[in-house]
């Protein structure tokens, strides 16, 4: 009887992971380019009493055996990088990634990261970094007296300058994508690491060879459907009372066998 407690313990500790995972998904539904998680579910370990296929007598066997099971847990937590909606900003220097890859970003202590936040900016050197400073990687830095700057959709990044009406061509973007983008490690800051499980990067020009292409002027949206976190966050509640139900009858039926004894 004890074992159902301790049975109904693991759903409501399994439901409550979910719910921290829809809460975030929530909390990100207007975050720049922000993928989508999902908790993973696995059973836990069987107490086997009466294996299956046992003989019963000389000539017949269990059909179906006694196994017990003892829960469930959260085997793993996945990012859904499904594409996100692409919002025009008018902003130059914002540009969204129609399809796969991710851009590359330079931190300060020599790792690279990765991230779908497009919304560049220029520090006081004239180089594209990141909306928390990151330089992107290549490195990009535009002259003095920028008029006006251009991104190609396949990563090319011109610019015109004061007194000239010929763009100059100043670097180009370049997108990395993995096999296993699902195994990346988040690490915030809409930023990416790579892991074993990711595999390694490869680093290619936008548009060509399967990478997605560049828009200038646009940002890619989060890609969270609030009506399905809604509807899971409902299914997740029913279930965290069902077994917080379960833990209740455990309850009402130890205290009736106490009652009686």
């Amino acid at each position: 009887m004890f074992s159902s407690l301790w049975i109904a313990k693991t759903g409501l500790d399994a439901q409550q992971t979910r719910m921290d995972v829809i809460s975030n998904n929530l909390a990100n539904a207007n975050t720049t380019a922000f993928k989508s998680g999902r908790a993973s579910f696995e059973d836990l370990m069987y107490q086997n009493q009466s294996q299956p296929g046992g003989q019963t007598t000389q000539q017949t066997e269990s059909p179906t055996g006694l196994m017990l099971g003892t829960g469930v847990r959260v085997s793993g937590t996945e990012k859904l990088f499904t594409q996100g909606s692409i919002e025009q900003t008018g902003n130059s220097l914002d540009v969204a990634i129609e399809g796969r890859g991710f851009l590359q970003v330079s931190m300060p202590d020599g790792s690279v990261a990765y991230t779908r936040d497009g919304s560049l900016h220029t520090d006081a050197n004239g180089q594209l970094v990141t909306g928390d400073g990151y330089p992107i990687s290549p490195s990009i830095t535009l002259p003095s007296g920028v008029q006006s700057i251009t991104i190609g959709t396949d990563g090319t990044v011109s610019a015109t300058t004061a007194g000239s009406t010929t763009p100059v061509q100043v670097g180009t973007i370049q997108l990395a994508d993995f096999v296993n983008p699902a195994g990346l490690q988040p690490m915030g800051q809409n930023l990416y690491l790579e892991t074993a499980s990711s595999g390694s990067p490869q680093t290619g020009q936008p548009s060509l060879n399967g990478m997605g292409s560049l828009q200038q002027g646009s940002l890619e949206s989060s890609n969270v459907d609030v009506v399905e976190q809604m509807v899971d966050m409902i299914e997740t509640q029913r279930t965290y009372e069902m077994n917080s139900k379960a833990i209740s009858s455990v309850d009402q039926m130890l205290q009736d066998l106490t009652t009686k004894m």
